[in-house]
């Protein structure tokens, strides 16, 4: 059963007339009357009764428009769908972003990208960098932002980085690691740790420390939210390990550790040789354009100084 035949078919319900039908349909009336057959010799029976000027459905006819009405009703919307998503007039793009990276860092992103392709339906999921990672690669979504430092790169995937961004040590006022400009890994020996559990360096920093001096500490809390860890900081109940973008709250402060510095960079993230809807074109396009902390994309940077070592070349 073809489309057009369906088409022709409901063309002569509507007009009764097979030259007024093949008029509308454009096409010569020979052609309509041909497809109408084919359509009845696969359906087993007459679709219509011709007696002179009367043609009107027979009891097959009848009995099957619905059906065929509803086949052609939701081919035509499958087109027009089609048509919008192709042409980004309106489309659904989940995107994932690491539960660690603030909301306006986002801003510019999404400004940009609902300014200039407004039918672009943004849908954020946020969590962890591996939870991140593992729904990407298994289809779940089209694009992520996020690290994982200390592993290699999954070959899969195409890391496009966007922003490097130093760890500090965060810390109540009052605390005496307050006074210093600058925290080393020696420093915090018996101190006591508050643990964000979504830290993309948890299991990754602490050998780091311990190779610079740092001796142990206590953790009296864990939370997946920072905002929580953030107030039992600004408690005096312990200190904090985080991103300097992070560390916002009117009651702490932020030192950044050295000795070894700390920073993560982070990227967007698609799987290699994955075809991709238009909408993630686009993305990648407003995330290039975008300021991240203040500064352009750093792929844009590698991409001009790839072009200035070939001109050197």
């Amino acid at each position: 059963m073809e489309m057009h035949q369906i088409r022709y078919f409901l063309a002569v319900c509507e007009d009764l007339n097979f030259t007024r039908a093949a008029e509308h349909c454009n096409v010569a009336q020979p052609s309509l009357t041909r497809a109408i057959k084919l359509l009845e010799e696969e359906l087993g029976g007459v679709l219509f009764h011709r007696e002179r000027n009367n043609t009107h459905l027979s009891e097959l006819g009848r009995m099957v428009k619905p059906h065929l009405e509803q086949v052609y009703a939701q081919a035509e919307e499958a087109k027009r769908q089609a048509f919008d998503f192709a042409k980004l007039k309106k489309t659904t793009l989940k995107l994932g972003v690491m539960c660690t990276i603030q909301p306006d860092e986002l801003v510019g992103l999404v400004s940009g990208l609902q300014a200039r392709h407004p039918g672009i339906e943004l849908e954020i999921v946020d969590a962890n960098a591996a939870d991140l990672e593992n729904r990407l690669i298994n289809g779940q979504l089209e694009v992520a932002i996020y690290c994982i430092p200390g592993q290699e790169p999954d070959e899969r995937l195409h890391h496009m980085p966007l922003f490097r961004e130093q760890f500090m040590i965060v810390v109540s006022p009052d605390h005496p690691l307050a006074s210093r400009h600058v925290i080393t890994p020696r420093d915090l020996t018996g101190e006591r740790y508050l643990n964000r559990i979504n830290c993309e360096f948890n299991g990754y920093a602490g050998p780091i420390w311990r190779e610079h001096g740092f001796a142990g500490c206590d953790t009296v809390y864990r939370s997946e939210r920072d905002d929580w860890i953030l107030a039992m900081i600004a408690a005096g109940l312990g200190f904090g390990f985080m991103p300097k973008s992070c560390a916002r709250h009117p009651m702490v402060v932020a030192r950044p550790m050295v000795d070894p510095e700390i920073w993560r960079k982070v990227n967007l993230v698609t799987v290699r040789g994955r075809p991709y809807s238009p909408a993630v074109g686009a993305l990648v396009r407003e995330a290039m354009r975008a300021q991240w902390l203040g500064q352009p994309a750093l792929a844009l940077d590698l991409e001009k100084e790839r072009q200035r070592m070939e001109e050197l070349a």
